[in-house]
């Protein structure tokens, strides 16, 4: 089967399109899955990049990716939930890691319908993304009804999902975002109409409206530093997918709560997470060599502590993938109250296309919504 693939850690430059052997069922729940999109994430390209190689010791050529959406080809015997020909989407598990290729394998317990009525491009851009903004909200301890809820990059690949479920599904009282000055314009347009409110958008000239009691506020971050436009210790809970988390201590509430996926986690959570599984199995997991995990226990210690000094308490976590996350997407997804942005679409056969789409998601700027391969 045809495969994107690497025969080293390598930068989207020397992505190759091969031959590879293709998939069979192992197990009685394995599922295999013909492919007809598949999206590209930054864990997607930074991992094949080499950057968890101190921890996993990855074979190669290494297959890249983990989102999906496409048709049942075949199950094992104990499959119950589904059947050939079914049509699906799935964020597969490390040890199937391999979404880029006209066939992909995965254990029941990941896969789940795909939403009515949607395209198997917009279904392979949603699982990682939806699922990782959906479990970031959970981590708020409480009720976010009516709370401010603070998101960077809401056009982003996680960003865009987060601001809906936020407003839509948790039912925040305003949710805030940032966007290049390009992009401010469009944000009604892909997040949807009542969501956004444009009086919040940032004055021409540089000086910016103080944020109102709109349903989302946009700010403009090239003309506007959000630390100057929000008001001190007036967001509850901010869901952070730049890195930047620290820099924004001083607008949260005594306790408020910051979750991120951009800042790497304590050497435990590591540990203990489904990137470190191996197989089928849950409990055959990499470990995490003995200094790496102090080094990084020591350095979410830390921000742990800063964030406590404002009385906010703070986390960093990774996707935890299951079906029962993405039923519950699809369920949004067919309501009205989620929808996806797919901004680049790139042919599997043209490599060139694909490398392309890769770099912009691997530099982290210029791209908007997701970015998806077609097969």
């Amino acid at each position: 089967m045809l495969s994107i693939n690497i025969p080293k850690h390598t930068t989207p430059n020397e992505y190759e399109l091969s031959e590879v052997p293709s998939l069979t069922i192992e197990n009685p729940t394995d599922i295999l899955i013909k492919v007809h999109a598949a999206s590209i994430n930054p864990i997607d390209v930074k991992k094949a990049s080499g950057v968890t190689k101190a921890v996993l010791k990855d074979t190669f050529p290494y297959k890249i990716g983990y989102d999906c959406a496409g048709t049942v080809l075949e199950t094992g015997s104990e499959v119950t939930r589904f059947k050939t020909g079914d049509e699906v989407f799935v964020r597969l598990p490390e040890c199937h890691r391999g979404s880029w290729s006209e066939i992909a394998r995965s254990t029941e317990e990941f896969v789940a319908l795909k939403p009515v009525g949607l395209s198997m491009v917009d279904a392979a851009s949603i699982p990682l993304a939806a699922m990782t903004a959906l479990q970031s909200l959970r981590g708020f301890e409480g009720d976010l009804e009516g709370k401010t809820v603070f998101i960077p990059a809401g056009l982003g690949g996680t960003g865009l999902f987060a601001c809906q479920l936020a407003k839509n599904i948790f039912k925040a009282g305003k949710v805030i975002t940032t966007v290049s000055t390009a992009k401010v314009p469009k944000v009604k347009e892909l997040l949807g109409e009542g969501v956004v409110d444009e009086n919040s958008i940032p004055t021409p000239g540089g000086l910016p409206k103080k944020l109102t009691s709109s349903p989302l506020a946009v700010i403009d971050y090239r003309k506007s530093d959000p630390k100057e436009v929000i008001p001190k210790q007036s967001v509850d809970f901010i869901f952070d997918t730049t890195g930047s988390a620290m820099e924004y201590l001083s607008l949260m509430r005594p306790k408020g709560a910051i979750i991120t996926v951009s800042i790497l986690t304590s050497g435990d959570v590591l540990q203990n997470s489904s990137v470190m599984r191996r197989s089928p199995d849950k409990a055959d997991k990499a470990t995490v060599p003995f200094p790496i995990r102090i080094a990084l226990n020591v350095m979410d210690r830390i921000r742990v502590m800063r964030a406590s000094r404002y009385g906010v308490k703070y986390a960093s976590i990774f996707l935890e993938p299951n079906a029962s996350d993405l039923d519950s997407i699809r369920g949004w997804v067919e309501e009205g109250k989620l929808k996806t942005v797919v901004g680049t679409r790139a042919d599997a056969k043209d490599i060139n296309a694909v490398r392309e789409a890769c770099q912009v998601v691997f530099d982290g700027r210029g791209g908007v919504g997701k970015s998806v391969i077609v097969f």
